[in-house]
């Protein structure tokens, strides 16, 4: 399944001079975001990216920033954690629920 949230408003970036090509990255991300090309992370499905920072806590180069924790992502683990309403704070139906 091709999963998508947001268009275009994940936090993720890749500085592609910093990555050594360990391949972490790519082996902790639950949903395919990133793949090794030519011996380097590159980012292949941005939307997909539901900004749980798997990728930038596990990749020992620092080469992948993203802000943990909010939008969508934040509220689908809070939403679990408490047994509440899942929220994240915009509209819309096809957010977040």
């Amino acid at each position: 399944m091709n999963m998508v949230y947001l268009r275009n408003v994940t936090t993720l970036r890749l500085d592609k001079e910093k990555c050594t090509g360990c391949g972490i990255c790519v082996q902790v991300c639950p949903h395919e975001v990133l793949t090794l090309r030519n011996g380097e992370a590159e980012i292949i499905n941005r939307d997909a990216c539901m900004e749980c920072g798997a990728c930038a806590v596990n990749c020992p180069a620092g080469a992948i920033d993203v802000q943990r924790g909010v939008g969508c992502a934040a509220a689908l683990i809070r939403s679990k954690l408490s047994g509440g309403p899942v929220t994240c704070g915009c509209s819309g139906e096809t957010c977040c629920g």
